[in-house]
């Protein structure tokens, strides 16, 4: 499903305020942990869409993890309670979310799926263990180019297997020190981007975009970014990690007031790309191409 439109561009950490393939995680203040935009509604029915079609696909928890869900509800409905009463009223027993013509039941289902019934975001409980903080509860309804099948159950470090430079000399052992680390009460997230070649939000598969691309590559292609946050649950140790979806279609950079640093921002990552991460990104046969569109957009708006 593809979500109506928004403003696009809310976060866009290919400007040079990230780096790709780095760990990049800053603190952030209690009232950003959770972000209901204008799509909230749209978000909410394709979870539920994904959630009635196959819940395995997209909900999966070990056995012994609902007190660690339980956490993540009340930390869930205790912040929109606090900081987002324009979107969500929260009861002693349900949450009403008025703009998605919907009402929660806090007390039906796995804790860890009501919660996500609540929010845009994906919620994922890493759990500590003999090989390091693994995948044991998790509600993942909008996946990029990876599945819970494949990867419940499994390590940081497996779950990463394929991802460039992760499990090398010091991105895998950066992020273990930090999980070990971190402490409750902190509030920390980071950045991902990537190029797709359509505006879904679930996408568990491999993306493909075609090699051929022209002058109308901007037309085409959506620039989906990851917003992610990294928290320890105070009552079982565990950690929770959130992945919030944003899908700008690169068309509206031609519109955008600051079309030209966000293009040269986002040419100049794709030239910095190694052969590896151009290969995860999927971006081997249609980097160059996108570089010379985005170069001309830059140069346009000057």
């Amino acid at each position: 499903m593809k979500p109506e439109s928004a403003p696009p561009f809310r976060h866009s950490p290919y400007d040079g305020s990230s780096q790709p393939f780095t760990v990049g995680l800053k603190p952030l203040d209690e009232e950003a942990f959770l972000e209901p935009d204008p799509l909230l509604g749209a978000y909410l029915d394709e979870k539920d869409r994904l959630f009635a079609a196959d819940l395995e696909t997209v909900f999966r928890a070990e056995d012994g993890t609902e007190a660690a869900q339980a956490e993540v509800l009340d930390l869930v409905t205790g912040n929109l309670e606090r900081f987002h009463g324009g979107t969500h009223r929260c009861g002693s027993d349900a949450v009403e979310i008025p703009a998605a013509g919907r009402i929660v039941r806090l007390s039906e289902g796995p804790a860890l799926l009501t919660a996500s019934r609540l929010v845009q975001e994906d919620l994922i409980i890493m759990r500590p263990g003999c090989d390091g903080y693994r995948l044991a509860a998790a509600s993942l309804c909008f996946p990029s180019s990876w599945s819970l099948g494949e990867k419940f159950g499994q390590s940081m470090t497996g779950i990463h297997e394929n991802v460039p430079g992760f499990n090398g000399e010091r991105m895998g052992k950066t992020v273990a020190r930090l999980f070990e680390n971190l402490k409750p009460g902190q509030l920390i997230g980071r950045f991902n981007w990537s190029v797709y070649p359509d505006g879904d939000l679930h996408h568990p598969r491999p993306k493909q975009i075609r090699p051929e691309i022209s002058g109308e590559a901007l037309a085409r292609l959506f620039l989906r970014v990851e917003r992610q946050t990294l928290r320890r649950l105070p009552g079982s140790g565990d950690i929770l990690f959130t992945i919030k979806i944003h899908h700008d279609p690169l068309a509206a950079l031609e519109a955008h007031e600051d079309r030209a640093r966000l293009a040269a921002g986002l040419r100049q990552q794709l030239l910095e790309l190694d052969a590896d991460q151009l290969a995860y990104k999927g971006l081997t046969a249609t980097r160059d191409a996108l570089a010379e569109a985005l170069e001309g957009l830059s140069v346009a708006a000057q």
